[in-house]
């Protein structure tokens, strides 16, 4: 946890509450690396952790039943009624982790909290499971709760699908809860299993915030979803990823526009393990030219980019790197390249100026 970020989230909750809070606790932003709409195809992906991160400072206060939450942003605190229906806005995140924990923590006391953050909303890199992952690691700590990381991450899940109605994989709630700084994090969506792997010694992933921001609960991601389950009930499979490269004339002879989406799932699947082979044996050039690949699957076959994404790749590149993609749902966000780690500072400063109005969100 990053001793600012503690700071701001104690001096938050003492303002609002006066006094000092019992616990604190975060979690980081993601990027994801490679491996895009495969999670809820039962698919693997290839994420690792920011420096960004979600603080979250928990006290006991209030009534059973109810929680009490304010942020830097909206420092007024608003009282959940864990027993009552999404509100609609960023709070339903809170209130749907804390609704599914007290179901298998009976007696859940009143909680009082204060929330910083400084990981970017919109931007592709998952505050929303960020948020998720700090609030229930506060709980946990602060009421000694027995849940285990991995459990923790789909709890989070849970309150994203079912409370806030964002039809997300495990990815985003997974890396933020198991994933350790500077290194990816392999995740087999199907089977929970994970592998930590050492990123590259002479080359650095740099993200950047497109500027162009998304919600994805409204900017088509549940279509896709939708496309995807269609293509199962065609092919007669429970999960995309089941399948590899010898479907491929069955997976082109569905109709449009099913047959992109799941072209995109399958050939992504296969890109995660060549690229993690890539990763494991230290070679940066094929990790890139796999990243590019990637990012055009994206753009003709599951048609998630925007222009400007499209755009800042093709920039990217130009510039130097061994390679660029749109990172996170899509329709906006931010894109992450791998560039040679003597030519970072150079290529950010070509990059941002080329495009004044992105922002440099990490760079490992």
């Amino acid at each position: 946890m990053n001793n600012n970020s503690a700071a701001d989230a104690a001096a938050l909750f003492k303002q609002r509450y006066g006094r000092a809070p019992e616990t604190v606790s975060s979690a980081p932003g993601r990027v994801n690396l490679i491996g895009e709409h495969t999670d809820y195809n039962g698919g693997l992906v290839l994420p690792t952790v920011l420096s960004l991160e979600t603080t979250v400072a928990l006290g006991l206060g209030g009534d059973d039943g109810q929680a009490s939450v304010c942020s830097a942003g909206f420092p007024d605190a608003t009282t959940l009624a864990l027993d009552g229906p999404p509100r609609g806005d960023w709070t339903d995140y809170v209130a749907g982790c804390l609704k599914y924990l007290r179901e298998t923590t009976p007696g859940l006391p009143g909680l009082q909290q204060a929330i910083t953050s400084d990981v970017p909303i919109g931007a592709g890199v998952s505050s929303s499971a960020s948020l998720e992952v700090a609030v229930l690691r506060a709980v946990r700590s602060l009421c000694q709760i027995e849940l285990d990381d991995k459990a923790l991450a789909l709890l989070g899940r849970r309150a994203e699908n079912e409370f806030v109605g964002m039809p997300c994989g495990i990815m985003d709630q997974m890396v933020a809860s198991v994933g350790v700084r500077h290194q990816a994090l392999l995740i087999d969506s199907g089977s929970l299993e994970t592998e930590a792997l050492p990123l590259f010694d002479n080359c650095r992933f740099v993200t950047l915030h497109s500027g162009i921001t998304h919600k994805l609960v409204t900017d088509g991601y549940e279509t896709r979803v939708r496309e995807c389950n269609e293509a199962c009930a065609a092919l007669e499979v429970d999960l995309l990823c089941t399948l590899d490269l010898s479907a491929i004339d069955r997976i082109n002879a569905l109709p449009e526009p099913i047959d992109r989406r799941a072209r995109h799932v399958v050939t992504e699947n296969v890109r995660v393990k060549m690229a993690t082979e890539a990763l494991r044996a230290g070679n940066a050039d094929s990790f890139g030219t796999l990243m590019t690949e990637s990012h055009a699957s994206q753009r003709d076959d599951y048609a998630v980019s925007v222009p400007r994404i499209d755009e800042m790749v093709q920039e990217a590149l130009r510039y130097g790197a061994l390679g660029a993609r749109l990172t996170g749902g899509g329709f906006g966000g931010a894109i992450v390249a791998l560039v040679d780690a003597g030519f970072v500072d150079d290529w950010c400063a070509e990059m941002t100026n080329r495009f004044p109005d992105s922002r440099l969100i990490d760079v490992f």
